[in-house]
């Protein structure tokens, strides 16, 4: 299996570094043209004073390649997952009773700014996605997903007279479950709720056409699977739905806003109808260059080559291993419900054996982490069969 992203494009030297779902490591192209541009910095002579939007431009035109966006415009660019979720969330023309829908643990970002919106009169409704399914206090005490289960009728059947929004994670932070965007987006429109998804899990190893998926708002940070700096992130918004949406008030989000050749105390303008309507102000090229070199990094490789390759390390290591978790998760797996992430559930065992096991593997040089109960294991694109050994072997023991 040669992988499609080279691993001479990392700094990784010995380590299995299987933790993207926490934090990606940034491809050499990227710190190489972020180290230039910082050095520019030092002489800002040196600077192109009239090209200081293109980095952002860059990023949009690269983000809509990846993702199958047809015009790069419908991109906000935001600083994280969290903060597109909040401009959504804090844009919506709600009504006092409206309700989010939320599958059952999402992760903080994609909950918090929906319960900020209860002094308005709007509640949050979470959905337990398969029997047995819990999370908060009684986490630890949750039955993992299985094949067979159908988390997508269960969201949609809950949709109530009161439902606006659906939100979800693509692949759950969690336990790894990978959700049907495509089919959530069809049964959302049919009962006229729109579908907003926090897709962090799934950016950079699972392929997406954003424009066929038909979801209202996708989210995502860049610095796991998308392996930029952290600190930037990324908002998709279907025009039709970002029409209904209250712009947040930006010298940037106005009609040549950035154009100083227009004098900047005319404010006799139109808001912005594109995605930069939800931007607060520009963004630096420190976050932006990097970001738009890892976004070319990607393309060049190809999300639908890295899930791929991703499925078959997964089979391969789920194939060395033995016990009802291995064939829990190699069922998920053919059943097409696995992202890029592993999730060992502890079985009874508890968050302490989990945390055992993963401070071993630190000392083999092998970095995962423990979330709610579960052991996660995340593999990109630059993983071999000798980072599947090494897996086998530490999962093993």
């Amino acid at each position: 299996m040669v992988p499609p992203l080279d691993r001479s494009l990392f700094d990784l030297a010995d380590a299995v570094w299987a933790l993207h779902c926490a934090e990606g490591p940034v491809p050499r192209p990227a710190v190489e043209a972020a180290r230039a541009h910082l050095e520019k910095e030092l002489r800002p002579w040196e600077l192109a004073h009239d090209q200081w939007l293109k980095p952002s431009e860059d990023v949009r035109r690269r983000a809509a390649s990846l993702f199958g966006a047809a015009r790069p415009e419908d991109f906000t660019l935001t600083s994280s997952t969290s903060g597109g979720l909040t401009w959504v969330a804090q844009s919506y023309p709600w009504a006092k009773g409206d309700e989010v829908l939320a599958p059952l643990g999402e992760f903080p970002s994609n909950v918090w700014p929906w319960k900020a919106l209860a002094p308005r009169g709007v509640g949050l409704r979470e959905v337990p996605l398969w029997d047995g399914h819990l999370s908060g206090k009684r986490a630890l005490e949750s039955a993992p997903p299985r094949a067979g289960l159908d988390p997508e009728s269960r969201l949609l059947d809950a949709i109530g007279p009161r439902t606006r929004v659906l939100t979800a994670s693509w692949v759950r932070f969690q336990d790894g479950l990978r959700l049907d965007l495509e089919r959530l987006a069809r049964g959302c429109a049919a009962r006229g709720v729109d579908l907003v998804i926090d897709g962090i899990q799934g950016a950079g190893t699972l392929p997406l056409a954003l424009e066929e998926a038909r979801v209202a708002a996708f989210a995502t940070g860049v610095h796991k699977g998308l392996l930029a700096p952290q600190g930037a992130g990324l908002l998709w918004t279907h025009p039709a739905f970002r029409e209904r949406l209250w712009p947040l008030g930006s010298w940037l989000s106005v009609e040549e806003g950035g154009d100083f050749r227009r004098s900047a105390t005319d404010y006799d303008r139109p808001w912005l109808g594109d995605g930069r309507k939800f931007e607060q102000g520009g963004m630096g090229g420190l976050l932006l260059i990097p970001l738009a070199r890892a976004l070319e990094v990607l393309h060049a490789a190809g999300t639908e080559s890295i899930a791929r390759h991703i499925d078959a390390l997964q089979g391969s290591l789920l194939a060395r291993l033995q016990g009802p978790e291995a064939e829990r998760l190699e069922g998920l797996r053919r059943a097409g419900r696995l992202g890029s992430i592993l999730s060992f559930h502890h079985g009874g065992r508890g968050v302490e054996a989990l945390s055992a096991q993963m401070q071993e593997g630190l000392r083999r040089r092998i970095f995962s982490s423990v979330r709610e109960g579960y052991l996660r294991v995340a593999l990109h694109g630059w993983h071999d069969d000798t980072d599947v050994e090494r897996l086998a072997h530490w999962l093993s023991t």
